[in-house]
């Protein structure tokens, strides 16, 4: 196994710039999970991270990206 540095990106939710900061493992896993849902990028993010704002007591958007690719990475 290979560990890296994360990433930053600028990603675009609802209209509004905001950094991602994520390792490239987890960049990866998110490109080919937007990839299988047939959406950009971008899309996939603002919809992880409308799931994450209806939370009670939401996490970061970082920690909510990793904690759904895992949750979603058996499908």
């Amino acid at each position: 196994m290979s560990y890296a540095s994360p990433v930053k990106r600028s990603i675009t939710i609802a209209g509004h710039e905001t950094a991602l900061t994520l390792e490239p493992i987890f960049w990866d896993a998110l490109t080919r999970a937007a990839a299988a849902a047939n959406l950009p990028l971008n899309a996939l993010v603002a919809r992880i991270d409308a799931e994450r704002i209806a939370l009670p007591s939401p996490p970061n958007l970082a920690s909510a990206v990793r904690q759904w690719l895992f949750a979603n990475a058996s499908h």
